[in-house]
């Protein structure tokens, strides 16, 4: 990590304003605190505390044929290092050739507490977790069961200025859990996770309890086909497809014909029915428990980000709203070319199902003969114009027979799509936070699920993983 700096970010920050030659200028920082533990066989292994500061100088140079753009980003700490960057990112901007993406710079909002210093983390968030862990090592123990685990909180400050006079602040909660168990012989395995800002009301014991029930059920194996069998998707199973289908739901490579949401001879699908009528998909900084930025934060350009966007305010968006269609991520230069709306990215995910307020528990006493999954592994698309998606079940398949789970059964491939998914279910339980196994350690932990039982998921082939 960088050395800690006598300047402040914000000085950091408007050094980096000052000192550029580029026509104009925007300078993010991410200033980010963490602190984690890691647990194997029953016993604390690492914990550790970690800062560190990283800037993103995007430098703009105006052209005849439009204004070019150049980022560079990196660990600054000192004006030298800042200047540095800045004339890097200068240099990249006179040698780039025009930005397709061009559109007037953000400015004029200043936030009320840019002055504020960055909000820190340390190992201290997990006072309360910690010791209960301790117990939970020796009921494990003491059962002949083996936890697994780790858990990660972060607090990361994102300053972000420019030469046109915006100047943004944003704090970002950042915790995640997860634990898995193992019977003694490592034979059986389960796993239980989820995401926190705070860490508050998470119980290693509560954890512990619902590993030792789910080990439990796997005392009966039954070894199961390939086939198509009545499943439940639980939130976390949900979380790990829904967050593709929220990635590929780009705007441009719709209108360019490359997605499930393109429509069939131009454009894309907006305004068609995709799901059933109860479905809603949204995603709003607000939400409560999955607070976001409230503005877009991008440090480079692609098919769904513009530089050129930094700054814009972002409000709750419905992408599928009453099973319709309604928005595609996308930029004000997207927007331009496909006639609708400017909907940027957003960093949380809701899916809600009118009506369905049940706990996941319903779902399992309605069901006849079926599968209970735990969540899904190692998800790739196959063919993006359907969304298909292919990936592994992992650590825990259950069997539910007459409504009661009655043991486990092997692994799993899968074929799905999650759009289709939307269509063909039957049944769905209240919306609650949920965590992505596959996505959410790295990339996208905030989001709010409901389970699904779908009827006829394919689970493609046997899968010999543990």
């Amino acid at each position: 990590m960088a050395a800690t700096t006598t300047a402040t970010v914000q000085e950091l920050v408007e050094h980096a304003l000052a000192v550029s030659t580029a026509d104009d200028c925007i300078v993010i920082a991410h200033h980010t605190t963490s602190a984690n533990l890691r647990w194997a066989n029953n016993t604390l292994t690492t914990n550790g505390a970690m800062r560190g500061l990283e800037l993103a100088v995007v430098s703009f140079v105006r052209r005849a044929g439009g204004p070019a753009a150049g980022t560079r980003s990196g660990s600054a700490t000192t004006p030298d290092q800042v200047a540095a960057l800045v004339a890097a990112a200068d240099a990249e901007a006179r040698a780039a050739d025009p930005a397709t993406d061009a559109q007037e710079l953000v400015g004029g909002t200043v936030a009320t507490d840019w002055d504020a210093a960055p909000a820190e983390t340390d190992i201290h968030v997990f006072d309360a977790f910690a010791p209960a862990l301790g117990e939970a090592f020796r009921r494990a123990r003491s059962g002949g069961r083996v936890l697994y685990g780790f858990v990660d909180h972060r607090l990361t400050t994102t300053y972000v200025a420019s030469s046109t006079g915006l100047r943004l602040r944003h704090v970002q909660p950042t915790g995640h859990y997860g634990c898995t168990g193992k019977s003694a012989d490592l034979t059986d395995s389960a796993w239980v996770g989820g995401a926190t800002r705070d860490f508050a009301g998470v119980d290693a014991l509560v954890l512990e309890s619902e590993l030792e029930r789910r080990l439990g059920w796997a005392s009966r194996r039954v070894d199961l086909p390939a086939g198509r069998y009545d499943t439940i998707l639980p939130p976390t199973a949900m979380a790990d497809v829904m967050i593709d289908a929220y990635w590929y739901a780009g705007a441009r490579d719709a209108h360019d014909g490359q997605s499930v949401f393109s429509r069939r001879g131009g454009g894309t699908r907006v305004g068609e029915q995709v799901a059933r009528p109860e479905v809603t998909l949204s995603s709003d900084p607000a939400y409560p428990g999955l607070e976001c930025a409230p503005h877009v934060v991008n440090e480079s350009s692609g098919n769904d980000s513009s530089v050129f966007d930094t700054g814009l305010p972002l409000a709750r968006t419905e992408w599928i709203s009453g099973g319709t269609l309604s928005a595609l991520r996308q930029t004000r230069e997207t927007a331009a070319l496909t006639g609708l709306p400017v909907t940027p990215s957003i960093d949380n995910l809701v899916l809600d199902v009118e009506g369905a307020t049940d706990p996941l528990d319903v779902l399992v006493a309605g069901t006849e003969r079926g599968l209970l999954l735990t969540c899904l592994w190692y998800i790739r698309a196959v063919d993006p114009q359907t969304l298909l998606l292919t990936g592994l079940t992992r650590d825990g398949v259950y069997l539910v027979e007459n409504g009661e789970i009655t043991g486990a059964v092997n692994n799993f491939r899968f074929n799905e799509s999650p759009v289709d998914l939307l269509r063909r279910f039957t049944h769905a339980s209240a919306t609650v936070p949920a965590f992505s196994r596959e996505w959410g350690d790295d990339y996208f932990s905030r989001t709010a699920m409901p389970a699904l039982r779908v009827p006829d998921f394919n689970m493609s082939s046997v899968s010999q993983a543990r």
